[in-house]
């Protein structure tokens, strides 16, 4: 794999608890990012670098995705949000989550992953439950694809 790739990510939220009834309303809240980032490989772990700008907030958050072999992800992020959330299958990982309005507690409780490294692609597909200070919130899957830059094909119309 090239230094310089093109991530994709997108996460969902598949069910959101709601109260006060305490059922999972299906939701479509459906974030989606591609941007240019670095890639590098060391001692067998992957790792990419992007910066994320907040629009109309102002800032900018670095993000940091480390891939350890077939069960390990941790996503970082530094600025004016902070977190450091590390997925592991069948695990939950706790970690403070900092915004700019104060942190909160966030339960990360990994219930699938599947994570496949070729020569030019990595793909990442993790679902998993989400607490925000011990209270259930959602049901959530994330999904990476890496390319090399090179490699990259653009959808037709764009």
């Amino acid at each position: 794999m090239t230094k310089d790739v093109l991530v994709s990510i997108s996460g969902k939220h598949i069910g959101i608890l709601e109260e006060p009834a305490g059922q999972y309303e299906s939701g479509d809240d459906v974030i989606e990012v591609v941007t240019p980032a670095s890639y590098y490989c060391r001692n067998g772990k992957h790792y990419i670098l992007y910066d994320e700008v907040l629009e109309g907030r102002g800032g900018t958050i670095k993000n940091k995705i480390k891939i350890s072999g077939l069960d390990s992800v941790e996503i970082m992020k530094s600025g004016v949000l902070n977190s450091h959330m590390i997925f592991e299958k069948n695990k939950k990982n706790l970690t403070y989550y900092r915004t700019p309005y104060g942190q909160m507690l966030i339960g990360v409780n990994t219930k699938n992953m599947e994570i496949n490294v070729e020569d030019d692609n990595i793909g990442v597909q993790v679902d998993y439950e989400l607490d925000v200070n011990h209270e259930p919130m959602a049901d959530c899957e994330i999904r990476m694809n890496i390319v090399p830059k090179s490699e990259a094909r653009l959808s037709p119309g764009a």
